[in-house]
């Protein structure tokens, strides 16, 4: 059974910055892409990274370049999400999955930045 766990969301200042992790399990890690989302209650879910199976190749959605930043560590079936110069915007339930095919979504950690 394909499932995700994400963790290390939590409350923090405009331009602080955090660190999310996500477990992955249920199928070979290495050999898939994997992908942060996120949905804000505003706003649909978002794409916010990407990631090739060996970590070389790396894709960021425009509202995060230069701030965040994917990285995997296939060894421990991980994913991660370093988040720097947090903004209000940034508040959501961040998500990881395979960027394909379409797994259903894991609990999600939450992110809120305020003041």
């Amino acid at each position: 059974q394909v499932q995700f766990v994400e963790s290390g969301g939590g409350l923090v200042q405009p331009g602080g910055s955090l660190r999310l992790s996500c477990i992955a399990s249920g199928f070979p890690f290495g050999k898939y892409a994997m992908s942060w989302y996120r949905r804000s209650p505003r706003k649909e879910v978002e794409l916010v990274a990407d990631i090739n199976g060996s970590g070389e190749s790396t894709n960021y959605a425009d509202f995060v370049k230069g701030r965040f930043t994917i990285s995997r560590d296939n060894a421990k079936n991980t994913v991660f999400l370093q988040m720097n110069a947090l903004q209000l915007e940034d508040t959501a339930e961040y998500y990881c999955k395979r960027r394909f095919p379409n797994d259903a979504w894991g609990p999600g950690t939450q992110v809120t930045v305020s003041l």
